[in-house]
């Protein structure tokens, strides 16, 4: 079978603060979820502003640098690719699925301004790129993620 491409390019805000653990390897496990949004018209001509939410989860030295700069309302531009575990539920005996980004690179692209005056409130003096490349038997690690509410929501 020939080989497949499997990358996703996300601009973001972070949702909540991430949640952090490690494994009972000791591997770190960061996951968080991400909006990006799009801009369409709808029927009537009127721009309609549409959130997307994303799951992600990083590994190791990544999830290091999530913990220790990521909150809730960050932005970042991830490079990953997407992965869909499965797992039966303990309480119902269902065949659960969830869909999320692996995170192979971060880039922290600052954050919001606390004064609130500068335009946009990110500068350039505040990037920073992290690659992290996870090994296959990291990624299979099951972790549970409480989902996300509207209170999520950072904008």
């Amino acid at each position: 079978m020939a080989k497949g491409v499997n990358k996703v390019l996300l601009l973001g805000n972070v949702g909540k603060d991430p949640e952090v653990r490690s494994t009972p390897g000791g591997t770190l496990v960061a996951s968080f979820s991400l909006a990006t949004a799009d801009r369409q018209k709808d029927q009537q001509g009127n721009w309609q502003d549409k959130t997307e939410w994303h799951n992600l989860v990083a590994f190791s030295r990544t999830a290091e640098i999530i913990r220790d700069y990521v909150k809730k309302g960050s932005q970042l531009y991830i490079e990953g690719k997407i992965q869909t575990r499965s797992w039966d539920d303990k309480e119902s005996g269902q065949k659960k699925y969830r869909t999320e980004i692996l995170i192979n690179e971060l880039t922290l692209l600052g954050k919001p301004s606390e004064g609130g005056s500068s335009g946009g409130g990110y500068s350039k003096s505040n990037t920073a790129s992290f690659d992290q490349r996870t090994p296959a038997s990291e990624a299979a690690t099951t972790y549970a993620d409480p989902g996300i509410t509207d209170d999520d929501i950072p904008f």
